[in-house]
């Protein structure tokens, strides 16, 4: 069944300010498939900022990705992994593996929210890499802010949450790796308070709090729509 509903160390604040506007509903889904968010999700945005805790960035001590389950895991039970889901909803014109009821992707277009480009998918040992899926929220950051109370369920929905989860840049991806909002932003300015409006939906859904580096950061963006 086909899901639709679902650089690094930059030296400032002020540096991370701006967006062009934003570009996506503030929800579960993705960031090529959205429609224009209103000022009421920034408001939204802005308040729940204010009610998330500040605390200092816990040891990575005992992060393991498999503290998260087994990667993409068809949590909701609908015969599909979690990564073929997010490609699912945020590529358009997918083609599928035969025989596998549309679980599979095999080639997409994604139109990629944070560069702005338009990638072109095609499943396979050296071009899959081209589009990943991103934490939204990094597990390893979930992890040191709050994530080593929680349960193995938790933890294992948390990895899977398609809030938390967008098709976007492999490289990007990577260059992103488990920075958070005070250390890396899309490269794309006009994407920024939609990113960061979505990070704080999944911090706030989960009671993951934030550093005070954060927070300011997440502040200025908002600020800034």
């Amino acid at each position: 069944m086909r899901v639709r509903a679902f650089m690094a160390g930059l030296a400032t604040v002020a540096m991370l300010a701006g967006c062009g506007g934003l570009e996506a509903q503030v929800s579960g889904d993705g960031g090529g498939k959205s429609s224009k968010a209103d000022s009421a999700a920034i408001a939204d945005a802005r308040a729940k900022l204010a009610k998330l805790d500040v605390k200092g960035r816990a040891p990575k001590t005992g992060f393991d990705r498999d503290e998260f389950g087994p990667a993409w895991s068809d949590v909701d039970h609908n015969g599909c992994d979690t990564r073929n889901d997010i490609l699912k909803r945020d590529l358009t014109d997918e083609t599928f593996k035969a025989g596998t009821h549309d679980c599979i992707v095999l080639t997409g277009t994604l139109d990629d929210p944070y560069s702005g480009k338009t990638i072109k998918f095609k499943r396979g040992q050296t071009t899959s890499t081209a589009v990943q899926i991103d934490h939204v929220i990094p597990l390893s950051d979930a992890w040191q802010k709050g994530a080593q109370q929680w349960t193995d369920a938790k933890r294992k929905e948390f990895a899977n949450d398609p809030i938390n989860l967008m098709a976007v840049d492999g490289p990007l991806n990577g260059q992103k790796s488990d920075s958070d909002a005070a250390t890396w932003l899309p490269p794309r300015k006009a994407y920024r308070c939609t990113y960061i409006a979505k990070q704080i939906d999944v911090k706030a859904k989960y009671e993951l709090w934030v550093t005070s580096a954060e927070k300011d950061a997440m502040k200025g963006i908002l600020d800034g729509c």
